[in-house]
């Protein structure tokens, strides 16, 4: 290993910012270094980058999940709900990178809503601003318990400025703006911000973790509300002494498992391990049923366990009573993803329940971090792919390399097939066209990426639409390839998939130019399916007849001849007939057999006998317009094979 690869490991190491990287580079150009070593050392440069991009990712995740988990522990041994809310507006500012964050409170008494907790504000007034319901981004949030976020505050026509609201705003000098609700059950209390002053886009995944942050505040809000009632029931009562004793118990108990979930979570425990911990502490047992999967892990429970899922979620995620069962949904930024049901218990004290609403909480980060891992294993999928697309000549050995860690055999025949979702034509031509084809873009990858996975292939999204390449199975074609691959991606998102195939690619990590072309010749395919107004299905060039000939980059004359007419050159081998030269008299003779027997010099009967033969041969539809032109061409490239050969 060189002197300066060995200066790479080292940056790594050390955690050097991104313009350290390139002084290797310079410091070699500068000694003189020849082209070779500059162009060695160039590509070991963009390694190591993308080497610090995933380790950055991982730490940010890392980051994003420890955060949660101590928010987590901080609601557990809950003693003071303004240190609570500071440190999950604290985090969630850092985790964003944002400038500023923020937490709002609704006034039930003044129909308003108030600043409760700023981090990074400079503004006096913007700290104590109150925002009407429906004014303001925040008021919006709070009115229709919906998240929202601009990336042009200013700009962005779809809430109610006022000028008390906009001075303040501009006061603080933001300008991207990403809101939250605190929901508890169907009510709004408040909501959570975090802000730029300078425009920014929030992502997906940004605005689920904000919303976890969110759910974590509603919690500590809803558990000081409760330890308030609480108190004020103890008061009231003459019964000081045995009311603490009996909560003294059960919130041990609610400490204890959120104890024992953290400690869970810390050391790479799953969602069961989480039901079976709680079904220790609450001495009933605890199943987790997967949204839309019916009766996942809930033995004996059938479409109605759907609907108890159903109803958690209605009532805002706490836990609800179904018959003898109490249900807490799990779910992360307002999707649902199941539901813990917790069987034996149905009287189930207030704190109790809300240890199987935070144990339902942790499932979802649980949940939340699996399907993090599992989109990133799908992006590096696709950035493969598109490499062996794109950039061919990168060093084959890292392309084998990245393929082995994603087990992928490049030295098995793969197929490159191009699909996408067509939908019936005539519907309108609105922003929710546009909006349903992004959606069946995004699910179309989504349903691709799952099967590439499973198949140890490769997927991506990729002009409009997914281009996969895929292994080929034992006694499979790329025909049989694309019609299962179009039926199964129709299934999963029930709409109509169309796919083009290539021919098979082999040996592709050594040949990677391969994969461009042979998607190029899948494109083809695919248009030409929708030309055929054959959408939904799948097919590969030799489906197609002439027209697949022409798409191919084979040119796979031989193979189009012997589907075409191979019958009737065989049956003239084997006994030695004049099939083939009565078929081409036949057509060159305006398909006349009165005109075929003077050009044969046989005897009309002979002609007739001769094409019943090709009829048994080729099936009764051979003389119509598509078999016959297709025929006609298969004899010329046969001709033309012959006089090449020499034959």
């Amino acid at each position: 290993m060189s002197h300066e690869h060995v200066s790479y490991l080292e940056l790594l190491a050390r955690g050097a910012a991104a313009e350290a990287y390139d002084r290797p580079v310079l410091l070699a150009r500068a000694s003189g270094a020849g082209p070779e070593t500059l162009a060695g050392l160039e590509e070991a440069k963009q390694l190591a980058l993308r080497v610090r991009a995933e380790l950055e990712g991982r730490r940010r995740r890392e980051a994003e999940l420890s955060a949660l988990f101590a928010t987590a522990h901080d609601l557990a041994g809950l003693r003071d709900l303004d240190a609570v809310l500071r440190a999950i507006v604290q985090r969630a500012r850092s985790l964003l990178g944002t400038e500023v964050a923020y937490l709002s409170l609704n006034d039930p008494t003044a129909g308003d809503t108030y600043m409760r907790v700023t981090e990074g504000s400079v503004s006096a007034r913007f700290q104590q601003v109150r925002l009407g319901m429906g004014e303001g981004l925040g008021g919006l949030v709070a009115q229709t318990a919906r998240p929202y976020v601009t990336d042009d505050y200013f700009q962005d026509p779809r809430f109610q400025h006022t000028r008390t609201i906009d001075a303040a705003v501009r006061d603080e000098g933001l300008v991207a703006i990403l809101g939250v609700p605190l929901s508890l059950g169907s009510q709004v209390i408040g909501v959570l911000f975090a802000a730029d002053r300078r425009a920014r886009v929030f992502e997906r995944e940004q605005v689920a973790l904000l919303a976890s942050f969110a759910a974590h505040a509603a919690v500590a809000i809803d558990t000081a509300n409760l330890l308030a009632e609480t108190r004020s029931a103890l008061a009231e009562l003459e019964r000081a002494n045995d009311i603490i004793r009996e909560h003294s118990g059960v919130i041990e108990r609610a400490s204890e498992v959120h104890d024992r979930l953290s400690e869970l979570v810390l050391r790479g425990g799953g969602v069961h391990d989480v039901a079976h911990a709680v079904s220790e502490v609450l001495g009933g047992t605890v199943e987790f049923t997967e949204a839309g999967a019916g009766s996942v892990g809930v033995a004996g429970a059938g479409a109605g366990s759907v609907g108890v899922v159903g109803s958690a979620r209605r009532d805002g995620g706490h836990a609800v009573r179904e018959g003898d069962d109490w249900v807490a949904a799990v779910s992360a930024g307002g999707e649902p993803l199941g539901a813990l049901v917790l069987r034996g218990r149905p009287d189930l004290d207030p704190v109790d329940q809300r240890t199987l609403e935070r144990a339902a909480l942790v499932t979802s980060l649980l949940l939340l971090a699996r399907r993090s891992a599992g989109e990133a294993e799908q992006r590096v999928r696709g950035e493969l792919l598109d490499d062996l697309i794109d950039a061919p000549d990168r060093d084959r050995g890292l392309l084998r390399e990245r393929a082995a860690r994603l087990r992928t055999d490049g030295d098995v025949p793969h197929v490159v097939l191009a699909a996408r979702v067509d939908r019936a034509a005539g519907g309108p031509a609105d922003s929710d066209a546009g909006r349903r084809e992004s959606a069946d873009r995004r699910r179309l990858w989504s349903a691709a990426s799952h099967l590439a996975a499973t198949r140890h292939g490769l997927a991506s999204a990729r002009d409009g639409g997914t281009v996969l390449l895929l292994p080929l199975g034992p006694g499979e074609s790329a025909a049989d390839l694309a019609r299962q691959t179009a039926k199964g991606l129709g299934g999963t998102l029930r709409e109509p998939v169309t796919v083009g195939a290539s021919a098979p690619v082999r040996a592709l990590l050594d040949r990677p130019d391969q994969v461009a072309v042979a998607y190029g010749e899948a494109r083809r395919c695919l248009d030409a399916l929708g030309l055929l107004h054959r959408s939904g299905q799948g097919a590969a060039a030799e489906d197609l007849g002439f027209l697949g000939l022409l798409l191919a980059d084979g040119r796979d004359i031989e193979g189009f001849v012997g589907r075409t007419i191979g019958q009737v050159v065989a049956y003239d081998r084997r006994r030695g007939t004049d099939l083939v030269r009565t078929l081409d008299a036949y057509f060159a003779s305006g398909m006349s057999p009165a005109r075929t027997k003077d050009e044969l010099h046989v005897h009309v009967n002979t002609v007739a006998q001769r094409l019943e033969r090709v009829g048994r041969l080729l099936g009764p539809d051979w003389q119509s317009p598509a078999r016959a032109l297709e025929i006609q061409l298969a004899l010329r490239l046969h001709a033309l094979s012959d006089v090449v050969t020499g034959a």
